[in-house]
């Protein structure tokens, strides 16, 4: 059953019509899921454990159920591929598309270079209340490596792949390094307010440089308590981004906490590359933006004073400037897709600079 709309092309399915379809719980084998907390044993998919959650803050404690940054990966011939998405909670915003906070995007990745390239969305239909169904078709029947990645902002219980009852089905392609990068911050960092979750900026940094990564932006709640702080610095990673700013009260407060999980990252991780973002709306409260940008300066000060030569730091003020720089958010703060292109861009090329010594020249 479709919508109703003039324009056949504007027109959404609500349902998998396809006679010959085959459902895959993406739990088990062949599929392989990115970004996400223990996920062939959760009940649900979620981005950090329950414990950890519960003991940061309120926001973090609803928000962390919400798939930001979460992918399966796999390999078929079918001529199509279905979802059936169980979706117990799913969230609309005013200011950004159903399609970012509730949709999956799919992307053929590529088996020479390792990149991926956007093929179409599975598209929710706006009236739909806890999950729903959507075929992705194909102009011919050949093995194709496949990227879906998960809402910025609902939940998601569980998700079926369909594919024709014939087709073949086996693994995606791996990461070029086990290891995922980590990033941590905002509503910017979870990804508001991208029109599609495969242009949150973290997704767009990973196919370019084919690297996995977690994201653990909390909209609104990205503190830097001890329990959030302790977790990620538990975790095995390639890299740290720091996009810690815009949740912080104050710029004391910031100083304080921003320094804290610098050092708790550290203490875990000795070598590996430490990138700090200061905020991208720079010109939005100009003074309090210059004070934030100086209490993370003075993290930077103190990493280098003990003789950290591994840690970065990205001007948010940089980060939209050029052309066109006040078509970049949808609201003076948040991005749209053009916003975290350019945001993207940034921190690939200081994630490569970075990285390059160490795998980026083998």
């Amino acid at each position: 059953m479709s919508e109703i709309h003039p324009d056949p092309n504007l027109r959404v399915t609500a349902a998998i019509q396809e006679p010959d379809v085959k459902l895959y719980d993406v739990r088990k084998p062949p599929f392989s899921i990115y970004g996400l907390y223990n996920p062939l044993t959760e009940p649900q998919f979620k981005r950090m454990p329950d414990d950890v959650a519960k003991a940061t803050n309120a926001g973090v404690a609803k928000l962390y159920l919400d798939t930001a940054g979460g992918r399966v990966r796999f390999s078929t011939d079918s001529r199509y591929v279905a979802i059936r998405a169980e979706m117990p909670q799913v969230t609309r915003f005013s200011h950004m598309p159903l399609t970012g906070s509730a949709g999956f995007d799919l992307y053929i990745d590529d088996p020479a270079g390792g990149t991926s390239r956007y093929r179409k969305t599975f598209v929710p239909p706006y009236g739909m209340a806890d999950g729903y169904e959507s075929v992705v078709k194909f102009p011919d029947r050949r093995l194709r490596y496949i990227t879906i990645h998960f809402p910025l902002y609902s939940q998601v219980k569980n998700l079926f792949i369909g594919l024709q009852e014939s087709a073949t089905v086996g693994e995606g392609l791996p990461y070029r390094e086990k290891l995922p990068v980590v990033y941590y911050g905002s509503s910017i960092t979870q990804g508001a307010c991208a029109s599609r979750p495969g242009n949150a900026y973290q997704n767009t940094v990973s196919r370019h440089m084919n690297l996995d990564h977690i994201n653990l932006g909390f909209s609104g709640s990205g503190r830097a308590e001890d329990a959030v702080v302790d977790y990620m610095a538990s975790l095995p990673m390639l890299a740290f981004v720091s996009d810690y700013d815009h949740n912080a009260p104050n710029e004391e407060y910031l100083l304080v906490t921003n320094q804290k999980l610098y050092d708790a990252i550290r203490a875990k991780h000795p070598e590996i590359p430490y990138i700090m973002i200061s905020a991208p709306d720079f010109d939005n409260g100009l003074k309090s933006r210059r004070l934030r940008r100086d209490a993370i300066l003075k993290t930077l000060a103190h990493a280098r004073a003990n003789g950290d030569e591994n840690v970065w730091f990205i001007d948010g003020a940089s980060l939209y400037r050029g052309l066109d720089e006040d078509s970049c958010s949808v609201d003076n703060t948040h991005p749209n897709d053009f916003g975290f292109s350019r945001f993207a861009e940034k921190v690939e090329a200081e994630l490569r600079h970075a990285l390059m010594h160490d795998i980026f020249d083998n």
